[in-house]
């Protein structure tokens, strides 16, 4: 799958917040149809990080979020600064 087409939107919330500042994750808005790994490739190709792990979670309303763990040497809160969701 094109990067583009599995990644729809990040997510912002109140807890998605504290998820970049505590755990260094992102939450994203992805395609059904991807997979953790389709999900992986994706966010390093578009955002030109090393992911540690992907979490996936589809919701009650049918969308399917992503937890993004990013490696260590890369912060979550950077990557937000540059989406401007934070």
């Amino acid at each position: 799958m094109n990067a583009n087409e599995v990644i729809f939107y990040p997510l912002m919330t109140e807890s998605a917040s504290l998820m970049v500042e505590r755990d260094n994750k992102l939450i994203f808005i992805v395609s059904k149809k991807a997979g953790k790994s389709d999900v992986k490739h994706a966010v390093e190709e578009l955002y030109e990080v090393k992911v540690n792990r992907v979490t996936v979670q589809t919701t009650p309303q049918g969308e399917k979020k992503a937890f993004v763990k990013l490696h260590p040497e890369f912060k979550a809160s950077d990557v937000a600064i540059k989406l401007g969701i934070l």
